[in-house]
């Protein structure tokens, strides 16, 4: 087994700690600003200038009501910007972390816990908030969310017959419906964790324990997930993107090549973009054995463990996180409120998005626990070859590199 790599970020981290300029909690809390109004530092991973406009226009409209500043900056590389400024002591008050880079940073105690200092605390879906609990503690608010569903070709279902009456709901109408569709693939989809996972949390396996401690890679579940993905391969029932020269389900999908895709609600974005002409919807992920599963992606804003500024950080965080601003945000760049007395209101606003929101109900985050990112790679690269791979040998070398990690 090749030797597993500590994400670039959590080294800069994990150094820093190790020459006693990090993040030890026996390390005096810094001092906080005592008088005068603050003047925080926002880092943002932002996805275009929709976003970045909208949440400079949020930081303005706090600032003013304040008395505060806060300065937006988009990152070019959040990752590497952020592990150099905690390394450097000097990180920015407030900044996007990616639910993926969450134990990283939780792990060597550069977040401040503030999660539930947030107003109305429990209105977060319960699995954001499982998302950003580290040792028992809700770290930081999600700042929105998305999942994965099924979006089906609407003029290509039509021309093979089909109706909503055949919009699978269980992993054996999946296999009956993909064996009625001709002319495309039936169904396509990127060849990663981030997509085929859904297959193992419908199955009742996931690749650690809810508590991030075990390795759960190589379980019968989890083998049932890839056996009946590679089934749908063998007859090209199901495909991955890049078989169809595709890079994403999306492009697959848009161009016609495919009638349907395991994407998120990203896809929207995309279509409206690229592809205007073509009629789709979106529809919950059939169910597997034990039950429905999607995949959850998301950020939190994240405060900076040694920023002086915490309680103007907080009250921040806390007017970017009222479901009428995350209804802002949802209209300006199309990211889905992580509050769940914002639904109805979404719902209203973009009633198509039903199976994306609904999925929050049931879906599993990605895996937080420090030192995976290697693993994860190499996860990814066995998949692209379940096709040919055992599925066995694919997650037996999962679970050995988990466990590696784990310690």
């Amino acid at each position: 087994m090749k030797r597993l790599a500590i994400p670039a970020a959590a080294a800069v981290l994990l150094s820093a700690t190790a020459c006693g300029s990090g993040f030890d909690d026996q390390q005096a809390a810094p001092a906080q600003q005592s008088s005068g109004p603050a003047a925080l530092q926002v880092l943002m991973a932002s996805s275009g200038d929709a976003e970045t406009n909208a949440v400079k226009q949020a930081a303005e409209s706090w600032a003013k009501a304040s008395g505060n500043t806060a300065a937006v900056t988009p990152a070019q590389d959040i990752h590497q910007q952020l592990g150099q400024a905690f390394a450097g002591s000097n990180p920015p008050d407030v900044f996007y972390v990616d639910a993926a880079r969450f134990g990283d940073y939780a792990g060597v105690g550069a977040l401040e816990p503030y999660g539930d200092k947030i107003s109305d605390a429990q209105d977060f879906y319960p699995s954001l908030r499982e998302t950003f609990t580290y040792d028992g503690r809700f770290y930081c608010a999600p700042k929105d969310f998305s999942t994965l569903a099924l979006v089906v070709n609407d003029e290509l279902w039509k021309k093979n017959g089909l109706t909503a009456d055949d919009i699978p709901t269980t992993w054996e109408e999946l296999t009956a419906v993909t064996k009625k569709i001709k002319g495309v693939a039936p169904l396509t989809f990127s060849d990663t964790r981030d997509r085929l996972g859904v297959f193992m949390v419908q199955s009742g396996g996931w690749i650690t324990s809810k508590d991030g401690k075990q390795a759960t890679g190589d379980t019968p579940e989890n083998l049932a997930a890839l056996e009946y993905v590679k089934g749908l391969m063998a007859d090209k029932r199901a495909q991955f993107a890049k078989a169809l020269d595709a890079e994403w389900g999306g492009e697959a999908f848009g161009k016609g090549r495919a009638a349907m895709t395991i994407e998120g609600n990203w896809i929207k974005g995309a279509m409206r973009a690229d592809y205007p002409g073509v009629a789709y919807s979106a529809h919950e992920l059939p169910a597997g054995p034990k039950g429905k599963g999607t995949l959850s992606f998301t950020n939190c804003w994240g405060i900076a463990a040694k920023s002086k500024n915490k309680a103007a950080a907080i009250s921040f965080v806390e007017a970017m996180t009222k479901a009428e601003q995350q209804m802002v945000f949802a209209k300006a760049f199309g990211v889905m409120p992580s509050r769940q007395s914002a639904k109805d209101a979404y719902l209203k606003e973009f009633p198509g998005d039903g199976a994306f929101v609904n999925g929050a109900e049931y879906a599993q985050g990605p895996v937080t626990v420090p030192k995976m990112d290697s693993v994860l790679q190499d996860y990814d690269t066995s998949l692209q070859q379940l096709a040919t791979q055992d599925p066995k040998a694919i997650l037996a070398r999962l679970q050995k590199n988990t466990e590696s990690a784990l310690g």
